[in-house]
């Protein structure tokens, strides 16, 4: 997208309409095109402004004291604050203004920022996780292009892929092993990487088939492969996709293993959960299951 219109921006700052309309008026905080039916439409540079200026009031720096700034020392402070300490709130919207902007210097340089200072494992558990949490909310309510979403899971997905390479698997045949996949039709897998990398670094052996899996062939390879834990991500519901059903086919199936499953959460809500799979939200949540088995 390169014109935004006023309630664009106010979804992504988290600033009401009319305050940003009261801001324009009173403090020119903004510079809108008009169109000949005098609509207001706001441009990149505008967005990647207000987003700036929403970082700094919520920072707790007054509207009356941001406006008397150019857009070059917004800038630098938002860079000054955000380089000065990790607060996973700050990093993760620097990430969606970089994501945004199409700006890889800025997401890399943010991403690196994190891994010097708090490590890899809570960069993406903190900042990186919660990051691509929010991404699909975005994405659901029309408020990340395809585009969008592509710059910033390419970038992840090659450092979680350097991460893996990293960690290779271990060699101990008594090691507990897990199977990865995502289902037909699944594509998004970032995800799936990351949690790949994280039962490695926690000791797991693991076979990664990856995405797009259909289940003919996921029967093959558990029958030879043999897990003991089967993790699978269901990132949207599908038409074709009877959940339920899919539920109690994994339990029958694999029914010799556990079975790990997340994804979008209203795909599991209001549905019976047979007894030998375990729904998870996150890294954390998933951690903690793991302790319990």
């Amino acid at each position: 997208m390169s014109n935004y219109s006023i309630k664009d921006l106010e979804r992504y700052s988290g600033i009401k309409a009319h305050t940003l309309r009261m801001w324009e008026q009173r403090y020119h905080l903004l510079s809108p095109h008009r169109t000949e039916t005098n609509i207001r439409t706001y441009s990149n540079a505008d967005l990647r402004h207000i987003l700036n200026v929403s970082f700094l009031n919520n920072q707790g720096i007054k509207i009356s004291h941001i406006a008397k700034l150019s857009a070059k020392e917004i800038h630098t402070r938002v860079l000054g604050i955000a380089e000065s300490s990790i607060v996973p709130s700050i990093q993760i919207d620097s990430l969606v203004a970089a994501m945004i902007a199409y700006d890889e210097e800025s997401f890399e340089k943010t991403v690196e920022l994190c891994c010097k200072k708090i490590g890899f494992d809570k960069t993406m558990t903190d900042v990186i996780y919660p990051f691509l949490q929010k991404l699909g909310v975005m994405w659901h309510a029309g408020m990340a292009t395809p585009g969008q979403e592509h710059f910033v899971i390419n970038l992840i997905r090659q450092k979680i892929i350097v991460a893996i390479n990293n960690h290779p698997n271990v060699t101990d045949k008594s090691t507990k092993k897990f199977l990865l996949y995502l289902p037909e039709n699944e594509y998004h897998e970032v995800a799936l990487l990351y949690y790949n990398y994280f039962l490695r670094n926690h000791g797991f052996r693991t076979t990664y088939l990856g995405q797009s899996v259909p289940y003919e062939d996921l029967i093959k390879a558990y029958s030879q492969i043999k897990p003991d834990y089967l993790l699978a991500i269901i990132t949207c519901p599908k038409e074709e996709l009877n959940t339920q059903e899919h539920l109690q086919r994994l339990s029958k199936d694999f029914s010799k293993s556990k079975i790990f499953l997340s994804g979008y959460e209203q795909s599991f809500s209001q549905l019976h959960i047979p007894s030998n799979i375990f729904l998870f939200k996150n890294p954390a949540n998933l951690s903690s299951l793991l302790k319990k088995i």
